[in-house]
């Protein structure tokens, strides 16, 4: 037999640069910077009213990329997603290590409504054309965009419009799909609690 090193699948303290964890050039990085420097958050940020009273909240960019991060990875459920932020180190770099949980991400996207879709919109968009999603037909809540990015960057008007019509329809499922998911977790968890309830002894 021969001699290998072994290779180590279990728990590993380690000293991790969270800073280092985004790498230029991808999706996760471009996110990260989009919703930091470039897309107008005024409208979301104007719904805190904590200045004077109340306690500190979770940074709104934080939250969007969290949830758009999830997205980009198929996960659409908050518990998921707070599951991600503990355990997945490159959400917990995107994140600032925050750690938000389920009933805070769930609560700011429903409340966020057509907002959160817009945001959304915008960053996929932009990373579409900057070819960092559509390399490997990247889906979206099963709408296929474009493997393409130098045809995506040199369309027509009408052909970007319609990229955009279809970009903002894969969103609002996904939101949907969150909602839904969300639901039937807290269903689930009720429904458990019942039963737990009804087994105990009574008297």
């Amino acid at each position: 037999m021969p001699k290998l090193k072994p290779v180590e699948t279990g728990s590993l303290l380690l000293a991790v640069d969270l800073s280092h964890q985004l790498f230029p050039g991808t999706f996760p990085h471009a996110l990260h910077y989009l919703l930091d420097h470039k897309i107008d958050l005024s409208e979301i940020e104007a719904r805190y009213r904590n200045d004077k009273a109340g306690a500190a909240a979770y940074e709104p960019r934080v939250r969007l990329k969290i949830v758009l991060l999830a997205y980009s990875h198929g996960i659409v459920s908050s518990r998921k997603m707070e599951w991600a932020c503990r355990n997945i180190v490159q959400f917990m770099a995107i994140s600032g290590d925050s750690q938000p949980d389920h009933s805070t991400l769930a609560r700011f996207v429903s409340g966020l409504g057509e907002a959160a879709g817009e945001v959304f919109t915008q960053v996929l968009l932009i990373c579409l054309r900057q070819g960092l999603i559509g390399r490997e037909m990247f889906a979206i809540d099963g709408v296929k965009l474009p493997s393409n990015a130098a045809k995506a960057k040199s369309g027509k008007r009408k052909d970007f419009a319609r990229q955009v019509d279809k970009m903002r329809k894969a969103v609002e499922g996904l939101l949907v799909k969150q909602g839904e998911a969300d639901a039937s977790g807290t269903q689930a968890l009720s429904a458990r609690a019942a039963s737990d309830a009804a087994a105990e002894p009574r008297g």
